[in-house]
């Protein structure tokens, strides 16, 4: 086995001393957000340099120090030591115009296969729909199986995980077919020998918490007792068949305007309007911005496009720190000049409600051949159509609008309780999407667990 990374062995110090206790601790959300910065910012002043060197070898101290205060090398001080965010590094390469020349020199252009396949499947339903074809088409029925493995110890043996794993939501139009096939455990031994199963394929098991799509979290929820030393694997088996989506926004109108009627709660627009603490926040800078990109527009679908195409030109994509530790995440994007799919999302769906527009953050996987990743977009609701997809991080034309066929779709919000109902705040606060754990002593943080998923696309 290879060397742990500093990173990583830091975290699970910073996890052992967090969590692995017998005793009960009392809970303090401050030393948990202190605990998750730590983990997040673990890099060294040297680390970071011997990066930067692979493609500056020359760079000096006064670089360094300028990058760091100008926020493009992301830093924070931790016990009166400078801290680097752990792919500070990589981000400056992608942040900073002049670093990123140099890299597209050194290693050449950063390929995006999926983006090349989901805008030709957009291009193509697109035509189909300006010949009078549906909205939603060219499925892909993918079978998926989803593991979360806990670490050996990370709580005491006897003691019973509670795990909550991401399945793919049944009320998303271009989401059917949801099958369940099977679900369980395992705990597995140091010498990766099984000690103890459980399998079921029958989705009314009582051991099995299936959340519903009334939920703005999709989840499955099951439980197993800890075994001293030994690995729990919680697993999951399903499929489903997504679709590709498109509509002519600003290019046609439907012969009939979309309803409202008949929507749930969960659905219904009006639920996607105004203010939501912490992350959509109509502060002044917003309120300024909007009014800036908005100059002159009074159609809402005008409007929701110049906040598209003004944040996708604004804001390279950079790795992100964990949304937990992040107090406004638009605010962030703002401030740092860059953001991952979820951050701006989170701003152009701010962006919209301030200006009357209804938005939601969607959430789940993308599921392209070779590209599997978590994933984040949202959704606006204009009259003509109803819901319509954009995907703000994927950007270009054919993502305000559309969306291709290679997703699954977990959430419909952020921030909503899981069911059953978590004890303490979860490792991924704003999105849901790895799946998250925790026992009667706290909650288990990211170092002390992996998922994996894997997926077969059908014929």
């Amino acid at each position: 086995m290879n060397k742990l990374s500093g990173c990583v062995a830091l975290a699970l110090s910073l996890a052992a001393v967090s969590c692995r206790s017998d005793k009960v601790q009392k809970y303090s959300w401050e030393d948990d957000l202190q605990y998750r910065i730590g983990v997040d910012f673990c890099r060294s002043a040297e680390e970071v340099k011997t990066y930067i060197q692979r493609y500056i070898p020359d760079v000096n101290e006064e670089e360094i120090r300028d990058w760091t205060e100008s926020g493009k090398l992301e830093a924070m001080e931790i016990g009166g030591e400078l801290r680097y965010f752990r792919n500070a590094a990589p981000n400056l390469f992608r942040v900073d115009g002049r670093c990123a020349e140099i890299k597209l020199i050194a290693d050449g252009p950063e390929l995006s296969p999926h983006y090349a396949l989901g805008s030709r499947q957009i291009s193509t339903l697109a035509g189909d729909v300006m010949a009078g074809g549906e909205n939603i088409g060219l499925p892909v029925r993918m079978r998926v199986r989803y593991t979360l493995t806990v670490g050996p110890d990370a709580a005491p043996a006897g003691e019973t995980l509670r795990c909550w794993l991401p399945f793919p939501r049944s009320d998303v139009p271009r989401q059917t077919g949801v099958k369940f096939i099977a679900a369980g455990w395992r705990i597995v031994d140091a010498g990766d020998a099984v000690r103890n199963e459980f399998r079921t394929e029958d989705r009314t098991c009582a051991d099995l918490v299936f959340s519903g799509d009334g939920c703005a979290h999709s989840t499955l929820y099951m439980e197993a007792k800890a075994a001293a030393g030994c690995k729990t694997v919680f697993y999951e088996e399903f499929e489903y068949t997504a679709s590709s989506e498109w509509y002519p926004v600003g290019i046609s109108e439907p012969a009939v305007p979309a309803s409202e009627e008949g929507l749930s709660a969960l659905n219904a627009p009006e639920n996607y309007l105004g203010e939501r603490e912490k992350h959509i926040v109509f502060t002044p800078e917003i309120l300024a911005l909007r009014d800036s990109l908005s100059r002159g527009l009074t159609d809402k679908a005008a409007m929701a496009r110049a906040f598209y195409e003004w944040i996708d030109a604004s804001f390279p994509w950079a790795s992100a720190r964990e949304y937990s530790t992040i107090e406004n995440i638009p605010m962030y994007v703002l401030d740092s000049g860059h953001g991952d799919c979820g951050q701006v999302s989170l701003l152009f769906i701010t962006l919209c409600r301030s200006a009357g527009i209804p938005a939601r953050f969607q959430s789940g996987f993308m599921m392209h051949p070779g590209s599997v990743n978590l994933h984040d977009w949202s959704e606006i609701w204009l009259d003509d159509f109803g819901w319509v997809p954009v995907d703000q991080s994927f950007g270009g034309e054919s993502y305000f609008g559309g969306m291709d066929s290679y997703r699954m779709t977990v959430n419909c919000d952020y921030g909503r309780a899981l069911v059953p109902q978590k004890k303490y705040p979860r490792s991924e606060t704003v999105d849901f999407q790895r799946g998250e754990v925790e026992w009667k002593g706290g909650n288990l943080y990211f170092p002390h667990w992996d998922y994996d998923l894997q997926v077969e696309y059908q014929d």
